[in-house]
């Protein structure tokens, strides 16, 4: 997902795949501003990401349930078995014992 993006992951495109942060304790909203501030220092472009209080959830349908247990590579252009080396590059964090 690129943070820079409206509406859109990869080849899907529309509302419905709008790159937000959504909560549900005002509390969490400081930590997640300040997170897309950070990914903002590494753009050029502005980040859209939003962050928003949670109104409502809906459980997606079943063939996306447990959608990393039945796609381990993930899905567009990020391969989710190279993602603890992504974050110790991108964070500066250890994942591994």
């Amino acid at each position: 997902m690129d943070p820079t993006e409206l509406n859109r992951q990869g080849g899907d495109v529309g509302e419905q795949y709008r790159n937000g942060i959504y909560y549900t304790d005002e509390e969490d909203r400081k930590t997640i501003e300040a997170a897309i501030r950070a990914v903002r220092e590494k753009y050029d472009q502005p980040v859209v990401t939003e962050c928003r209080k949670l109104v409502c959830f809906y459980d997606a349908e079943e063939y996306h349930q447990d959608y990393l247990d039945k796609n381990p590579t993930g899905y567009c252009h990020i391969n989710l078995l190279d993602a603890e080396e992504f974050i110790e590059e991108e964070m500066g964090e250890r994942t591994r014992c």
